[in-house]
């Protein structure tokens, strides 16, 4: 989001416009941003035969996948939901990776049926799939490296108590199973975490995926997973992409001539994608003056971004209504009846009841956390593209809280 003579622009076009003509709250979606950060990992990597999976979990609205596959990006999907709305935008099977964690063995079997690339997270689904398919069916193993990394304990995955992953520790048992079922494994996959800034972080877990890798035959892919931290305010840290493609692709490309054969280095952004291309608009419903703090009531709440509460996550938030007005200090909450804080102890520009606040870096975990808790409907979506702003999700109004209810007689 640009400032240009006073007006908050995306794309060029003025957010209060987009409020006034979608409504509040409203997502909207930069595609430049986009396109832009897709870019910057494909050149990041380039010097590998480098393969872009989106992790769909960020923000699956079926545009968003769409403009994903037409920029060269295959999907990453933790969910049967997820792959539906996948080939709904046009992928095919094999573009997409199944990696679901602690699911019935029956998605496994829908996901060998739709012809995905399977992720296998455990011992007890890994005996499962050497049962039935023995060695007629490829599966990749995502592993857990006992690494501690990312930004906060709840977005770590890759620590020796995470649930996600098969242990390395536990490589004997793996290459067990493959013997008794003759399992054949195309590929290794990990992630270790959201929010990792540090470049040595990546290279650690890089250095356990080769060592694992060497007990393995006929590998395909390696995948690195993501991660990358974005910055959230102004002087944030942020994961040094560029550094790391290098650094990573050389590792990389070493160990493929050490192993014998060329592999494609996997990776599966998601934040890193959309976080930025998003803003969440919101109206100021009240100005609420206390003795000890001014409260900022806006037309959203957790139902619409949970980060904040459920991450302590910082979101930037602008007064884009006001922005040449006096600096004053705000707390901003949501209107959910229980506590609800967007931000707290926030600078902004002189706040009034109907200013339009927005709230930056609103792309990743936004709406694809979103609820209908205490029974208010989702905001809508908005796609700006090539200038133009495109309605890419409707807003749920009061009769969609009764889809699915079924009201009997009492």
């Amino acid at each position: 989001m640009e400032r240009s003579h006073d007006t908050y622009t995306l794309q060029g076009v003025p957010v209060l416009s987009l409020a006034e003509q979608f409504g509040t709250p409203l997502y909207v979606y930069d595609a430049a941003v986009i396109v832009r950060q897709i870019k910057r990992l494909k050149d990041a990597y380039s010097a590998s035969d480098v393969r872009l999976k989106y992790a769909a979990k960020a923000l699956t609205n079926v545009s968003i996948l769409k403009l994903m596959r037409k920029h060269g990006v295959g999907l990453e999907a933790v969910s049967l939901g997820e792959v539906f709305l996948a080939r709904q935008a046009g992928y095919a099977p094999v573009e997409i990776t199944f990696t679901p964690s602690g699911v019935d063995f029956s998605e496994i079997e829908e996901g060998v049926a739709q012809g995905l690339a399977i992720n296998i997270d455990n011992l007890s689904t890994l005996r499962k799939f050497g049962e039935k398919y023995k060695g007629t069916y490829p599966c990749g193993i995502r592993l857990n490296p006992n690494i501690m990394a990312g930004g906060n304990i709840k977005i770590s995955t890759g620590h020796s108590n995470s649930k996600f992953g098969i242990s390395v520790l536990q490589l004997q048992e793996i290459q067990d199973l493959m013997k008794e079922h003759g399992i054949r494994i195309r590929g290794l996959h990990i992630h270790t975490g959201s929010d990792i800034k540090e470049t040595e972080a990546f290279l650690k877990t890089a250095e356990v995926l080769f060592d694992t890798a060497k007990h393995f035959t006929g590998l395909e892919f390696i995948d690195f997973g993501s991660g990358f931290k974005v910055a959230y305010r102004e002087g944030d840290v942020v994961t040094n992409v560029e550094d790391l493609g290098a650094r990573l692709t050389k590792a990389f490309n070493e160990f493929c001539a050490q192993y014998g054969r060329t592999l494609e280095l996997w990776l599966e952004p998601g934040k890193f994608l959309v976080s930025e291309a998003g803003t969440l608009l919101t109206q100021v419903n009240v100005v609420k003056p206390t003795p000890t703090v001014t409260f900022v009531g806006v037309n959203s709440g957790l139902n619409h971004l949970i980060r904040p509460m459920m991450y302590d996550a910082y979101h930037h938030i602008v007064n884009v209504s006001n922005p040449a007005g006096k600096e004053a200090v705000y707390t901003v909450v949501g209107y959910i009846c229980e506590t609800d804080t967007f931000g707290s102890d926030r600078p902004l520009s002189e706040v009034r009841e109907g200013d339009i606040l927005a709230f930056k870096n609103a792309g990743a975990y936004g709406f694809s956390m979103a609820s209908n808790y205490n029974s208010r409907p989702r905001p809508a979506e908005v796609l700006i593209v090539e200038g133009q702003p495109k309605l890419i999700r409707a807003r749920e109004q009061q009769d969609d809280l009764l889809k699915n209810q079924v009201i009997i007689d009492l």
